[in-house]
C-alpha cells in the first residue's frame, strides 16, 4: 500500500518536531504516512535527525509564497503552525502566512489540513477582551480554514509547562529575603490553567492521523490537566524543596511587569483565564475529551519538572 505524504511545517519547532518524530517512531503511522519535514533551515540538527529516521527534508518559508509549491507537491496531509510575532503586527503577518499556505495547499490538491489553533478570547468574552491578538488571530485562521473545500482538524494547546522554565513564570525570591519564593500573577490563586508539555504535541496529531475521518472538524483543547496557581506552587515546592507562595497582584501592578509592546495582550491573556476560562466556560469538558483522544500517557506538571531537574537557587 502506498503511503500518504504528510507535510510538516516548522519541523524544528516544538510542535512540528514532535509531530514528525511521533509519526516516524510509530509502527502503525510510519507504515501509513511518509513524512516531509519542512523548515526555513534544513541544515539544523533536528532536521538531520528527522532525515536519519526517514523523513524527506525541504526548505521553505511561510513568508515566501514561491517556496510553498514545492513544499506541498504531492502532499495529502499538512500540519502547520503560525508563530506569534512579539514585535507587533502578529494578526496581519500570521493571517498572511496562513492564507498563502492554504492557497498553495488547495492548488496542490492537499486533502486534509491540521492547524495549530487557539481559543478565541474576543468571542469567549463577548468582546470584552480586545487585545489577545496572538490567540484571536489563530482562532480566526481556524474559521478561515473551516470555510475552505478541504478536510481539517484543529490542535489548540494549553499553557506550556516549559513556561515554568522561563523568566516570566519562574518563581522569584521573595522580597522579604527569607529564602522563600513567589509566583505572582493577576489571576486568583484558585484560577485553573490548562498545562501541556508542548513536546508531546505528536500524541494528539498522531491520534488525528490514525483516524482522520473520525476527527474531521474537531477542536482539541490539548492539555494534560488543569492546575490552579496554588496547586502549581505546591508542586514546585515538592520538586524543589523550597517554600513557594502565590500572590495575586492588582491589575495595574501586574501590567508594570509586562514588556511595553505586549502589555495589553499578555494582561488580557491572563484575564481570560481568570474571568472566563482559557477555553471558555466548558473548558473542563473540552480538555477531558481531548485528553481521552491522545495516544499514550501524557506528562503531568510534577513529572515534567522532575524530568527537567527543576531547581530554585
Amino acid at each position: 500500500m502506498s503511503k500518504s505524504l504528510l507535510a510538516v511545517f516548522g519541523a524544528t519547532g516544538n510542535q512540528g518536531n514532535s509531530t514528525a518524530n511521533f509519526v516516524l517512531d510509530s509502527p502503525e503511522l510510519s507504515q501509513r504516512y511518509a513524512v516531509r519535514a519542512i523548515s526555513r533551515d534544513a541544515s539544523k540538527s533536528k532536521m538531520q535527525e528527522l532525515q536519519s529516521k526517514g523523513a524527506e527534508l525541504v526548505q521553505a518559508d511561510l513568508d515566501d509564497a514561491s517556496s510553498l509549491t514545492a513544499a506541498l507537491k504531492g502532499a495529502e496531509y499538512v500540519f502547520f503552525i503560525t508563530t506569534t510575532q512579539y514585535q507587533g503586527n502578529t494578526r496581519e503577518i500570521e493571517t498572511r502566512q496562513a492564507k498563502a499556505l492554504c492557497e498553495a495547499a488547495l492548488k496542490e490538491g492537499v486533502k486534509y489540513i491540521i492547524f495549530s489553533s487557539m481559543s478565541h478570547p474576543f468571542k469567549i468574552s463577548k468582546g470584552a477582551l480586545k487585545h489577545v491578538e496572538h490567540f484571536d488571530d489563530k482562532a480566526e485562521i481556524e474559521q478561515y480554514i473551516r470555510s475552505l473545500p478541504v478536510k481539517s482538524a484543529f490542535f489548540a494547546p494549553g499553557s506550556f509547562m516549559q513556561n515554568f522554565l522561563s523568566h516570566f513564570m519562574k518563581p522569584r525570591p521573595s522580597p522579604s529575603g527569607d529564602g522563600t519564593y513567589v509566583i505572582a500573577n493577576v489571576c486568583k490563586g484558585s484560577t485553573p490553567v490548562p498545562y501541556i508539555d508542548i513536546t508531546e504535541t505528536g500524541k494528539w496529531i498522531g491520534a488525528i492521523l490514525a483516524d482522520p475521518e473520525k476527527y474531521e472538524g474537531k477542536f482539541f483543547a490539548a492539555a494534560e490537566g488543569l492546575y490552579t496557581f496554588e496547586e502549581s506552587c505546591k508542586i514546585v515546592e515538592k520538586v524543589t524543596g523550597k517554600t513557594v507562595n502565590y500572590k495575586q497582584l492588582p491589575d495595574h501592578v501586574f501590567q508594570e511587569f509586562l514588556p511595553p509592546g505586549m502589555k495589553e495582550q499578555l494582561y488580557e491573556m491572563w484575564a481570560l483565564s481568570r474571568d472566563y476560562g482559557y477555553y471558555g466556560e466548558d473548558m473542563k469538558e473540552q480538555i477531558t475529551w481531548a485528553k481521552d483522544q491522545a495516544i499514550g500517557k501524557l506528562t503531568g506538571l510534577e513529572e515534567f519538572l522532575r524530568k527537567e531537574k527543576y531547581s530554585l537557587e
